[in-house]
């Protein structure tokens, strides 16, 4: 089995270098760079959780500080910090229902109840508050898994009740570590898959001779429209060319190879065209927790030329897209400038330096940023993978998905005496 700093260190050298591109991608990789984590870090036996929790935020300080901002590096690590949190708070739960049944029960004496794994306060009134907390919309969503008790031992030897204790910790540890493991696949499998059930919708919303614009290329947004097709859907696509980098190009010959009537237009023609469109799908580089999106750039221009005109503006996203940060927080990045040279050639660039003033400043700056915001007030729907959701509802979606201690993921500080 690799070591898994060396897999740390290599995945870092990744995201510094912007070798992984998409946030469908990056989420996976770290998703399963933090599994391998879980898997081979060895927890002590008094705060199993915590340590775990100070491990992935050791490492996800590190991630998040190579590529600021790819927001779903930080997404999937907060993501997988929750699930250490539900699974120990789980396994508290079922202990605490364990000990209840143990003191109402006349046949037991106090040696068997000593067999049970020690429960600090905070972990037992945390499950006590958890009986009362109302189920929130992914638990609903979700198949809860039957939770077991700890089992009980009855032994009357001390030596055959030291084993029991110590046989107790370590099931206790591999359950922990195991239910954890198993839930990050879950994770994993909903990252992979999250393009089909986003599609799946499309036939709900994509309806017969509508004319759809896009901008860019996402292929979120390019299997939404081909799921429609597929569904006898008959309509259009504009396609703007989402200039400097065009990847419009690359998606009109996508979508017209799947078979849609496909029209390429410049980013400039938005405006003009906007009249003729039912509706505007576009995808994203993340939903923050206002409800703003974070998008390719150009795609602000094209929201508000849909809100001109009434168009709706509907955006496709992930579940590992949804940030729990807001646009003002200082952990976020909301854009980077890519190089000049996608708008100018060096050589061209040459020509307009200054060499009269002596030091042969450049007269002309070239500003290339890669990111636009779009404000949630120019948004008419999210559709992710759990359905469609108006804007002022993704704050109560994303709370589902993380947990409040761990938006800004840095270690605790060690306290030395």
């Amino acid at each position: 089995m690799p070591d898994v700093q060396a897999l740390v260190n290599e995945f870092l050298v990744k995201l510094k270098k912007r070798k992984v591109e998409g946030s469908q991608e990056t989420a996976k990789l770290t998703a399963e760079l933090l599994r391998s984590v879980i898997s081979q870090q060895r927890v002590p036996y008094n705060n199993q959780a915590g340590a775990l929790i100070d491990a992935i935020k050791a490492v996800g300080e590190k991630l998040i500080a190579a590529n600021p901002v790819e927001l779903a590096v930080g997404n999937i690590v907060r993501r997988v910090l929750h699930i250490i949190r539900e699974e120990d708070l789980s396994l508290t739960t079922a202990a605490v229902a364990g000990l209840n049944l143990s003191t109402v029960s006349d046949d037991e004496d106090d040696g068997e109840q000593e067999d049970h794994p020690v429960l600090s306060a905070a972990a037992v009134a945390a499950a006590a508050r958890s009986t009362l907390r109302p189920p929130s919309l992914q638990t609903l969503l979700e198949d809860m898994p039957d939770s077991a008790a700890i089992p009980q031992s009855s032994s009357s030897g001390g030596d055959s009740e030291g084993k029991s204790k110590s046989a107790d910790k370590s099931s206790r540890t591999r359950r922990l570590k195991h239910d954890i493991i198993e839930a990050v696949n879950e994770l994993i499998q909903d990252i992979s898959t999250c393009h089909e059930q986003i599609s799946e919708q499309a036939v709900e919303h994509i309806h017969q001779n509508e004319v759809i614009l896009t901008l860019g290329r996402s292929r979120t947004v390019m299997e939404f429209l081909c799921a429609a097709k597929e569904k006898k859907r008959s309509f259009r696509v504009f396609v703007a060319e989402g200039a400097p980098r065009y990847q419009g190009h690359v998606l009109a010959k996508e979508l017209v190879a799947r078979g849609l009537q496909t029209t390429l237009i410049t980013d400039s023609a938005v405006f003009a065209m906007i009249s003729r469109v039912n509706m505007v799908i576009v995808g994203a580089h993340a939903v923050m927790a206002n409800g703003g999106v974070i998008a390719p750039v150009g795609l602000n221009m094209v929201a508000l030329a849909a809100q001109r005109h009434a168009v709706p503006f509907v955006v496709l996203a992930g579940a590992h897209k949804l940030c729990p940060l807001y646009p003002h927080n200082p952990e976020v990045l909301l854009n980077e400038l890519k190089s000049p040279s996608e708008l100018l050639d060096f050589g061209e660039f040459s020509d307009c330096m200054d060499f009269g003033s002596g030091n042969g400043s450049p007269l002309l700056h070239v500003v290339n940023p890669a990111f636009d915001y779009v404000p949630p007030k120019l948004v008419s729907l999210f559709i992710t993978d759990t359905g469609g959701h108006n804007p002022s509802y993704m704050y109560r979606l994303i709370a589902d998905y993380y947990s409040a201690d761990d938006l800004v993921v840095q270690r605790r500080p060690v306290s030395g005496n």
